[in-house]
């Protein structure tokens, strides 16, 4: 772990109850041993240290999991490429009540002229469904043609829909058209290697990061896990998907979420500012109903919140209220929270549907929560 941002130390020095971490990974055994998953991984920070981290199980081929496999983050990688956002708007690039077509003009096709950014990353942007063809994912001109060719389902601002494949492949353009540099570069270089996690955090799979991925997968009609074959290919691990092709081992997500918690400083490298992060991470859409998760969301700009309605999705019902964060589709939580200094990583390789999966991230979240004193 030679070069990794975060000193280590251990869960009593960091005031954290070993029994129920144990309980944890009795959890995750027990879920890996009724064939929920074939690997997982685990990481909890404290205060800027790396207070544990566990890996489990198998990540590709009946091997098993080391602590330098990366597991696909699925829509972690959303906050990621919010990251990235931040650092251009603290920079002046734009602000995030400019409308997206102030800097990409050709977004106003389809009556998406005052659709600002804050509501595409709020998940209020009004185009939920949009796709992005494959041919697209390396033809970057015809990646912004489709961007700027997504239609509008409901008036913007109007509704929450989480925009699961759609709003950050604008933020990708974006990105680009403010940088001149292919989205993946700036993130790279902009975020995750100054954050000193170029090992720990890829979005784009170089070649020697495909060989550290974790397979994904996905239930059959048993519940079986089997191989996600369009999830698996070099052609989408090199892709670097926006809002959901990431790779990441669990203590670099709990790095990077130490690094929120640390007013945007990492490793004694300043990434963005607190103010910058203060406004980032803050509740932008109230209680609105989230068509997509059936409950409130709390969206900020990039992460969510835990907020005070009776549970939340992913980040524990025992979270406290500030408590921010995000999921990957049906495999993965990442989350932090201000009042106690930690930040906690859940990494898994099977893309498991509701209701269990939402109910099993309840408890192993909790079981963290519990834990802090």
């Amino acid at each position: 772990m030679s070069g990794f941002p975060l000193p280590t130390t251990t869960l009593d020095a960091a005031g954290l109850r070993e029994d129920q971490i144990a309980r944890l990974h009795g959890l995750i055994e027990g879920h890996i041993k009724a064939g929920r998953y074939p690997g997982a991984q685990i990481a909890i920070a404290r205060h800027g240290e790396l207070a544990h981290f566990q890996t489990f199980g198998e990540a590709a081929g009946g091997k098993a999991a080391t602590d330098d496999t990366l597991w696909l983050l699925f829509s972690n990688t959303k906050v990621i490429t919010a990251a990235a956002c931040w650092v251009l708007a603290e920079q002046g690039a734009f602000r995030f009540t400019d409308r997206m077509a102030d800097h990409v003009a050709e977004f106003a096709r389809n009556g998406k002229g005052e659709v600002t950014i804050m509501q595409i990353i709020t998940h209020t942007g009004g185009f939920p469904n949009a796709e992005m063809p494959q041919a697209a994912w390396e033809d970057h001109g015809k990646m912004r043609d489709a961007v700027c060719n997504f239609s509008l389902e409901f008036t913007p601002g109007s509704r929450l829909h989480y925009h699961g494949a759609s709003a950050h492949w604008a933020l990708a353009v974006l990105i680009e058209q403010l940088t001149g540099q292919d989205f993946r570069t700036f993130l790279r270089e902009a975020v995750i290697e100054k954050m000193g996690l170029g090992r720990e955090m890829q979005v784009g799979l170089a070649r020697a990061g495909m060989a550290r991925a974790a397979d994904m997968h996905a239930p059959d009609g048993a519940g079986k896990p089997v191989l996600l074959a369009d999830r698996n290919t070099p052609a989408f691990r090199k892709a670097g998907i926006p809002g959901g092709g990431g790779y990441a081992t669990a203590r670099g997500m709990a790095a990077f979420y130490q690094m929120m918690l640390a007013g945007g400083v990492i490793g004694g490298v300043r990434i963005v500012g607190p103010r910058t992060l203060g406004y980032a991470i803050r509740n932008w859409t109230g209680d609105m109903h989230d068509h997509a998760m059936n409950q409130p969301m709390h969206r900020g700009l990039g992460p969510h919140l835990r907020g005070t309605t009776p549970t939340i999705r992913g980040l524990g019902s025992f979270a406290s209220p500030g408590t921010f964060g995000h999921g990957g589709a049906g495999n993965s939580y990442c989350w932090a929270d201000p009042e106690s200094g930690v930040s906690f990583a859940y990494l898994t390789n099977c893309r498991v549907p509701d209701p269990w999966h939402s109910q099993r991230m309840d408890v192993v979240s909790n079981l963290v929560h519990s834990a802090i004193l």
